[in-house]
C-alpha cells in the first residue's frame, strides 16, 4: 500500500456542531470501519455492531427533530456524514442512508401519536430499517406493484414478495408500500411492519458482484398482519409517499456515490505519487496527471450538485430535479472515476491487494439502486419538457 495518506476534504459545514460531528464521523471510520472493511467485505461480514455504535452516536438519526431523538441535522451535513462513511465503506454509508430511508415516511407521514410511539426506538435504539418498494416484476415500474394488503376488522393482512431490499434479512423494522385499492399509483398504502411479524420470511440473500457485506435479499409476506394503527398516511396516499422519500433517498446515494469517488481518487494519488518508473513518479507524467485532475473535478462537481439541491431541501424548496441530476451526475462520476482508479494502478489495481477493484464494483450498483439513471434522464426531461405524450 502507498505511504502517502489522503488529505480530509475541506468541507464547508455551517456550524461548529457540525464540525464536531464530521471529526466524530472521522474518529469512528478510522477505528471502528476502514481497518476492517477489506477484510469483511470479502467475507461478506453484515457490521452490524457499527450500526448499534452509528445508532448510540446519534448518527442514524440526524436529518429527523429532536423532538422523537434524532438530530436536527440539515440535510447539507447528513449527506456529508453519508460521504465520509461510503468512503470508508459502502455497506455502511448506503446502509445509513437506506435506515434513513425507511424511516422517512413515518417521520413525514405519520400521526403524532406514531411518531411518538415507533421513532425514538427506530432513531436512535440500535435498530435498523428497510425500504420494501420494489418487486420482482416491479422496479422501474414502482406503481404496478403486486403486494395486497387487504382489510381484515381492524387489521390488514400482507401477502406478495418483495425484491432488492437491504437489510432485508436483518431489518427490525420495514416500511412497506402495497396495494390496498385500484391498479396503478393511487391504489398503494404505506405500512410500518415489524422485522419479526409471523408470516414474513428472507429468502437467501443475493450473490453480488459488490457490497457483499449488506445483505440483500426478497422478503415474502404470507399473511402478514399488520394492526391499521401501523398504516401510515391515508388509504391510497402510499405512492405519492414513496416519491418523496426516493427524492431525499437519491440524495442519499448521490453523496455515497461521491464518497467512493473520493476513496479511489485518494489511492490513485497516493500510488501515482509513490510508484516510479522511468527514474521518477509516474505522477510526472502528463497523461496520468491529467487523468487525476479530471477525477477530481468530477467529484468536486458532483459534490456541489447534491450538496445544492440538500440546502433547497433544507429551506423547504422544491428539489426533485435537482436531486435526480445529482443521483445520475455522481453515481456516473463514481463509476468513471473508479475504472480510471484502476487504470492509474495498472495491474495493482485488477487485484485485491488494493481497494480500487472493490470500489469499481461497489460504484456500478449506484447507477441502479433507488432508480436507475435511465429514469433519472426520465424525471428530468419530464421537469423541462413536460409529462411523454402517448
Amino acid at each position: 500500500m502507498p505511504d502517502r495518506a489522503p488529505q480530509p476534504v475541506d468541507r464547508q459545514l455551517p456550524t461548529d456542531e457540525a464540525r464536531d460531528l464530521i471529526a466524530l464521523v472521522r474518529d469512528i471510520v478510522q477505528r471502528e470501519i476502514a481497518p476492517r472493511a477489506a477484510e469483511e467485505e470479502e467475507a461478506g461480514l453484515f457490521p452490524r455492531e457499527v450500526f448499534r455504535l452509528l445508532s448510540g452516536s446519534g448518527l442514524l438519526a440526524l436529518p429527523y427533530a429532536s423532538e422523537y431523538g434524532g438530530g436536527d441535522q440539515p440535510y447539507e451535513v447528513y449527506l456529508q456524514v453519508l460521504e465520509e462513511l461510503a468512503a470508508a465503506r459502502l455497506t455502511v454509508g448506503l446502509g445509513v442512508s437506506v435506515h434513513s430511508l425507511s424511516c422517512h415516511a413515518l417521520a413525514g407521514y405519520g400521526t403524532k401519536e406514531q411518531r411518538a410511539e415507533h421513532l425514538p426506538a427506530m432513531l436512535g435504539g440500535g435498530l435498523l430499517g428497510a425500504y420494501c418498494l420494489s418487486e420482482p416484476a416491479s422496479g422501474s415500474d414502482a406503481a404496478s406493484l403486486r403486494t395486497k394488503a387487504v382489510r381484515d376488522g381492524d387489521d390488514w393482512v400482507l401477502t406478495g414478495t418483495k425484491a432488492w431490499i437491504t437489510h432485508g434479512p436483518v431489518a427490525d423494522f420495514l416500511t412497506v408500500l402495497a396495494r390496498t385499492g385500484v391498479e396503478g399509483a393511487r391504489g398503494i398504502t404505506a405500512f410500518l411492519v415489524p422485522g419479526d411479524a409471523p408470516g414474513l420470511s428472507a429468502a437467501v440473500p443475493e450473490k453480488k458482484m459488490g457490497m457483499k457485506g449488506s445483505p440483500t435479499a426478497q422478503l415474502h409476506f404470507d399473511g402478514v398482519r399488520v394492526p391499521d394503527f401501523r398504516r401510515i398516511g391515508d388509504e391510497g396516499q402510499g405512492f405519492a409517499i414513496a416519491l418523496s422519500a426516493l427524492d431525499s433517498g437519491r440524495l442519499g446515494i448521490a453523496a455515497c456515490a461521491i464518497g467512493v469517488a473520493q476513496a479511489a481518487l485518494d489511492q490513485a494519488v497516493a500510488y501515482a505519487t509513490d510508484r516510479t518508473q522511468f527514474g521518477r513518479p509516474i505522477a510526472d507524467f502528463q497523461g496520468l496527471r491529467f487523468m487525476l485532475a479530471d477525477m477530481a473535478t468530477r467529484i468536486e462537481a458532483g459534490r456541489s450538485l447534491y450538496l445544492t439541491a440538500a440546502r433547497l431541501r433544507d429551506e423547504g424548496r422544491p428539489f426533485s430535479r435537482q436531486a435526480a441530476m445529482a443521483k445520475l451526475f455522481c453515481t456516473d462520476a463514481a463509476m468513471g472515476v473508479t475504472t480510471d482508479a484502476v487504470q492509474v494502478l495498472g495491474g495493482y489495481g485488477y487485484t485485491q491487494d488494493f481497494p480500487v477493484e472493490r470500489y469499481m464494483r461497489e460504484a456500478k450498483v449506484l447507477q441502479i439502486v433507488e432508480g436507475t439513471n435511465q429514469i433519472q434522464r426520465m424525471v428530468i426531461a419530464r421537469h423541462l419538457a413536460g409529462p411523454e405524450t402517448r
